[in-house]
């Protein structure tokens, strides 16, 4: 199914207010830090199953999947 450019990037960012705030950070932060620790690519790559899971389960995964590629987050 095709995605427009403007739903992936609306998702995304909520994606990154949502983990932000779980974690304690501004979304500059957040961004930063999923950047870093390659969550924004896994979010861009996977974009067609992430977006139909819940922001609270994705937010526990990404948050595992970068501290497994070295962020400090749990």
């Amino acid at each position: 199914m095709a995605y427009t450019i403007s739903d992936k990037l609306d998702w995304i960012i909520i994606f990154i207010f949502e983990f932000g705030r779980r974690h304690g950070l501004t979304m500059k932060q957040a961004f930063n830090y999923l950047n870093r620790y390659q969550g924004m690519a896994f979010l861009d790559n996977h974009y067609d199953y992430v977006h139909t899971q819940s922001f609270k389960s994705m937010v526990d995964d990404i948050t595992d999947y970068c501290h497994r590629k070295g962020g400090g987050l749990k």
